[in-house]
C-alpha cells in the first residue's frame, strides 16, 4: 500500500492550495480517507475525513468553512482544498486510509493503518 501526498508549498495568508493523495496497492474505493497535520512541536491532529462513498464528511472545527475534503475513486485519489489559509495552518499534512470511519473514531490516528509521507504547507503572514 502506498499513499502519495502532494501539493504543499508556500502561500500567503488568504491564499489557497489543493493537496492530493494518490493511492495504490489497495482498493481505494473501499477505504475511508483522512487528512492530518502536524506543526513543529505539536501533536498530529485531524483536519478532515471522508467515508469511502463520500457520503460522510468530517472536519476539525478550526478548518470548517475553509477546507473541503473530496475524493475521486476512479482516479484512486483524494483531495483537500484549502482556502482562506492562515499562518496557523502551517504544518506537514498527511493523508491516511482505513476501511471504516464513523463519528467516534475518524479523528484518531490509530484508526488509520495506512499513511502517506507528509507534504509541507507554509502560510506566510
Amino acid at each position: 500500500v502506498q499513499l502519495q501526498a502532494s501539493g504543499g508549498g508556500l502561500v500567503q495568508a488568504g491564499g489557497s492550495l489543493r493537496l492530493s493523495c494518490a493511492a495504490s496497492g489497495l482498493a481505494f474505493g473501499s477505504y475511508a480517507m483522512g487528512w492530518f497535520r502536524q506543526a513543529p512541536g505539536k501533536e498530529r491532529d485531524i483536519v478532515a475525513a471522508i467515508t469511502w462513498s463520500g457520503s460522510n464528511l468530517y472536519y476539525a472545527d478550526s478548518v470548517k468553512g475553509r477546507f473541503t475534503i473530496s475524493r475521486d475513486n476512479a482516479k484512486n485519489t483524494g483531495y483537500l482544498q484549502m482556502n482562506s489559509l492562515k499562518p496557523e495552518d502551517t504544518a506537514a499534512y498527511y493523508c491516511a486510509a482505513t476501511q471504516r470511519i464513523h463519528s467516534a473514531n475518524y479523528y484518531r490516528g490509530s484508526t488509520y493503518p495506512y499513511w502517506g509521507q507528509g507534504t509541507l504547507v507554509t502560510v506566510s503572514s
